[in-house]
C-alpha cells in the first residue's frame, strides 16, 4: 500500500512540475526575429549580418534577402549581435570590449543593442556601422588558427585530346589561394599569405614531322605584414619557365612595400614596389643572367553579382645592372560558379621578356579554360 501511495504521488509530481518547467524552458528560448518594411511586409525568421548599406535576412518564406536600410522600418533579433563600427580599431582579443554588443532593435537608422548582462544601452547610426555580426561568430574570429586554416581560392584543371592523323594533347592547372590573418574583413588585417601556381603543357605530334610541344609554368609565393590598414611589406619569391621563349627557369626572390589603394566588401586593389635578385636561365647557356631589378605591379580582386570572381594582376620587371633585360607580365581569370564550389574559370596569362635567346618570339600568350573547385 505504502509502495502504491508513493507511486501515485511521484506520478503526479511528475503531471504537475515537468509541463511547467517545459513551458520555463520554452518561453526563455529566443524567438525569432522579425524584419518589418517600409510597405508594412513583416517578415519572420533569422537576422544574418548587415552592414552600413545593407540587411542579410533568411525569411521562412522567402529564403535568404538583401534589403537596403532605407527601406526597412523596424528590425528586432533577441540573438545577440556585436556592431563593428568604421572607426573602430580592431587587432587582438582585448579589443572586443570596445565593441557594443546585444540583441538588436532598429528603427529610423539607428542600431540599439541591449547587453542581457544590465549595461547601458548602445545606439549606434547605421551609416556608422562597418558589420554587424553574430556574438559566436564575433567570439570565434580572435581565436588563433592553425596554418592549415582559413585558406580561400581555388584549384582549376582543363584538358584536350585530339586523337587523328595528328595527335594533340594539351594540359592546364592553377592553384590559387589566399591566407589572411584574421580572416574576417570586419578586423584589421595583420598578415597575408598568397600561393599562385598556373602550368600550361601542350604536345603536337604528326607522321613524319617532329613533335611540337609548349610548356610554361610560373610559381610564386608571398607573405605580407600590414603596418597598417592601407601599407604593408612583404617578401616574396617567384619560378618561371617557358619553353616558347627559351627559358629554362627564371628565379625570382625579393621584397618591398605596397598600398591597398581602395578597399570594400567587393573590390580591392593594390600596388606594389620591390627590389628583387633575378637569376635567369636559358637553353643556351652562355646567354645566363644574374640581374638586380625591381618590381612594380598591381594587383586587384572584385566580386560581381552571383558571385563571379575576377582575379587581375600585371607588373613590369626593369632591371638595373642590365637595362636591356627588362620583362613584363599581366594575368586574369574569370570564375563562374556553377554548383557548390564547382564553377567555370576563364584564364589569361600574358609574358614579355625583351632579349630571349635567338629564334624565339619576345611573347607568349596562355589562354585556359577549366574546371575550378573553391576553397572557403
Amino acid at each position: 500500500m505504502r509502495a502504491r501511495k508513493l507511486a501515485t504521488s511521484l506520478l503526479f509530481f511528475t503531471f504537475l512540475i515537468v509541463p511547467n518547467v517545459y513551458g520555463q524552458a520554452e518561453s526563455a528560448k529566443a524567438g525569432p526575429d522579425v524584419l518589418i518594411l517600409n510597405d508594412g511586409e513583416k517578415l519572420v525568421g533569422q537576422l544574418e549580418s548587415a552592414t552600413s548599406e545593407s540587411v542579410i535576412f533568411k525569411s521562412d518564406m522567402a529564403g535568404e534577402i538583401t534589403v537596403e536600410w532605407k527601406n526597412v522600418r523596424e528590425l528586432h533579433s533577441s540573438r545577440e549581435f556585436a556592431a563593428v563600427q568604421k572607426n573602430m580599431k580592431l587587432r587582438h582579443k582585448g579589443d572586443a570590449a570596445t565593441v557594443p554588443q546585444g540583441t538588436v532593435a532598429a528603427s529610423n537608422q539607428q542600431l540599439q543593442l541591449v547587453n542581457p548582462k544590465g549595461e547601458p544601452q548602445t545606439a549606434v547610426p547605421v551609416a556608422d556601422l562597418a558589420s554587424l555580426v553574430d556574438e559566436t561568430s564575433f567570439q570565434q574570429a580572435f581565436n588563433r588558427r592553425s596554418f592549415t586554416q582559413g585558406w580561400k581560392g581555388g584549384a582549376t584543371a582543363g584538358v584536350s585530346l585530339t586523337e587523328a592523323t595528328q595527335t594533340n594533347q594539351t594540359f592546364t592547372a592553377a592553384v590559387n589561394l589566399v591566407r589572411a590573418v584574421p580572416g574576417e574583413t570586419w578586423l584589421d588585417l595583420r598578415r597575408r599569405t598568397i600561393f599562385n601556381f598556373n602550368e600550361a603543357y601542350g604536345k603536337l605530334t604528326s607522321p613524319g614531322s617532329p613533335s611540337v610541344k609548349t610548356s610554361l609554368f610560373h610559381l610564386d609565393g608571398e607573405q605580407d605584414w600590414f603596418l597598417s590598414p592601407r601599407l604593408f611589406t612583404f617578401a616574396g619569391a617567384a619560378f618561371d619557365h617557358s619553353f616558347s621563349q627559351g627559358l629554362t627557369l627564371q628565379q625570382t626572390y625579393g621584397g618591398g612595400l605596397g598600398f591597398v589603394v581602395f578597399k570594400d566588401p567587393n573590390q580591392e586593389l593594390d600596388f606594389k614596389a620591390s627590389i628583387n635578385y633575378i637569376d635567369r636561365r636559358f637553353e643556351i647557356s652562355s646567354l645566363n643572367q644574374h640581374l638586380i631589378g625591381s618590381i612594380f605591379g598591381e594587383t586587384y580582386v572584385r566580386t560581381f553579382a552571383h558571385g563571379i570572381l575576377l582575379n587581375e594582376q600585371a607588373g613590369i620587371t626593369p632591371s638595373w645592372n642590365d637595362t636591356s633585360a627588362y620583362s613584363a607580365f599581366a594575368s586574369a581569370g574569370l570564375t563562374f560558379p556553377v554548383y557548390h564550389r564547382f564553377g567555370l574559370t576563364l584564364g589569361a596569362l600574358d609574358n614579355f621578356l625583351n632579349d630571349p635567346p635567338p629564334g624565339f618570339k619576345k611573347n607568349s600568350f596562355q589562354f585556359t579554360v577549366g574546371a575550378t573547385y573553391a576553397f572557403k
